[in-house]
């Protein structure tokens, strides 16, 4: 099943990965090139009416840096992965200081996320 987004909102995702938070470039690089036991994330991806950071459609799976940006917004976040989960799609959350700090953990999460998945 193809999930579907708004074409305006690629203009903007293109933005986003041009303005990319530290956190967002540290998790990027650990993710990019099938980096993850071999999956394929694309970042500031556009699904539906929203842009998430990460995504990996084989997992259907989303990750989401939660920073200074995010403190403000947490029924509209709320809302939003209510809504991207109706799609059936999984969502993890790290916090931006996490990924600067305890990458190696981060990195670990997912890995055992996927893990679980792949049994």
């Amino acid at each position: 099943m193809r999930i579907r987004y708004d074409p305006k909102l690629k203009e903007h995702s293109r933005d986003l990965r041009n303005r990319s938070t530290l956190a967002e470039v540290l998790l990027w690089n650990q993710l990019k090139q099938r980096k993850m036991l071999g999956y394929q994330f694309m970042r500031q991806k556009p699904i539906g009416d929203y842009i998430v950071d990460f995504y990996c459609s084989r997992l259907k799976l989303v990750i989401e840096i939660d920073g200074e940006s995010h403190r403000e917004k947490g029924e509209a976040d709320h809302k939003r992965q209510s809504e991207l989960e109706d799609l059936a799609i999984h969502f993890l959350r790290f916090q931006d200081h996490d990924v600067k700090r305890d990458m190696r953990n981060v990195l670990r999460v997912i890995q055992n996320w996927i893990e679980q998945r792949e049994q």
